[in-house]
């Protein structure tokens, strides 16, 4: 059994399905498979450490394009064990200086993340809170038959309509007389970027059901004009060459047909799918997971401004009867 779940056979057996789906050719058919790795990186990544301090300076530095929202809301979504509050752990364990482990994570066949939570971060221990917060849901699937989360929950979070610690149920949505439902949410309590959590080591055409969930979840999310990234994790189960060096995540041949075939399946543009190592079993920090962690970041800090640009841009568009007899008409 522990032999299955060693992370070398899960990175051969992703690659060894990967060659499979996309009808790569096996000993004594005559033809050579494509190197494992691409000549040039497809996706440029400054790994200097000077770039990580650069990267969370940055992020620590960070102010809302909105005074109302103090902080952006980040939702992750997605499958179960797909490294959602593992991300969480990851990015409070890059500001804190060694792994740690405050959302519980595993590897369950079932959600471990029952309950809606927002996670603020502090800067080192015991330090100020930095300008943002993660926001995880109870996964969207179970192997038990139970059922994940609810499409309506996950809209009523994204709404503003959830509050903290609130117990997800699989069979019925969240009512509006429930105590932990919010009847008039404003601006600060509503997500502004929506991540879908997706586990490189685990191809989605496995499981169909996810898929739909996930695409519906988008369709219904571009309704609400929020920006929409996917953060694809457990790089290093997916690819022998990013176990043996994470820096060659942009230069695996794997990973690039992957994230290609994520946006087909979800409808994401590659810019927008990015690809990042969780810490799972180290002891100690690394400058590349780090950059790759931060930079994700960087982009859902990125995406919620984008959304804020839109409800800025909305509201001087919305013309009143006060507005039509005011300095902008006249």
């Amino acid at each position: 059994m522990l032999s299955k779940l060693n992370p070398l056979n899960m990175a051969k057996a992703a690659y060894q399905y990967w060659k499979g789906d996309t009808g790569q050719a096996d000993q004594g058919t005559g033809n050579e498979a494509p190197a494992p790795l691409l000549e040039q990186p497809w996706r440029l990544i400054d790994w200097s450490r000077a770039n990580r301090e650069h990267l969370k300076e940055n992020i620590r530095a960070y102010q809302p394009l909105r005074e109302d929202v103090p902080k952006p809301r980040i939702l992750l979504i997605g499958q179960i064990s797909a490294g959602k509050s593992t991300f969480f752990n990851s990015i409070n364990a890059v500001f804190r200086g060694y792994p740690i482990h405050q959302a519980e994570s595993g590897y369950e066949g079932y959600s471990l993340s029952k309950k809606y939570k927002s996670y603020p971060i502090s800067d080192g221990r015991g330090g100020p809170e930095l300008p943002f917060i993660l926001c995880d849901t109870m996964g969207l699937e179970r192997s038990d038959g139970d059922g994940g989360i609810r499409v309506e929950d996950i809209l009523s979070v994204i709404e503003g309509h959830v509050h903290h610690q609130y117990t997800f149920n699989p069979w019925v949505a969240i009512s509006k007389t429930d105590p932990h439902y919010r009847t008039n949410p404003t601006l600060a309590d509503k997500v502004h970027c929506v991540v879908y959590v997706i586990d490189a080591s685990c191809p989605l055409e496995s499981n169909p059901s996810v898929l739909k969930m996930l695409n519906d979840i988008r369709s219904k999310v571009n309704g609400l004009e929020i920006p929409q990234l996917v953060l694809v994790t457990k790089v290093d189960l997916a690819c022998n060459e990013v176990l043996r060096d994470v820096h060659n995540v942009y230069q695996s041949r794997y990973m690039k047909n992957k994230m290609e075939r994520l946006e087909q399946q979800l409808g994401v543009p590659v810019a927008r799918i990015i690809a990042v190592k969780n810490y799972s079993r180290e002891l100690e920090l690394s400058d590349a997971i780090d950059i790759l962690l931060l930079g994700a970041l960087q982009q859902m800090l990125r995406a919620a401004d984008s959304y804020f640009d839109n409800v800025n841009l909305n509201e001087r568009l919305t013309v009143t009867p006060k507005d039509m007899n005011s300095t902008l008409f006249p």
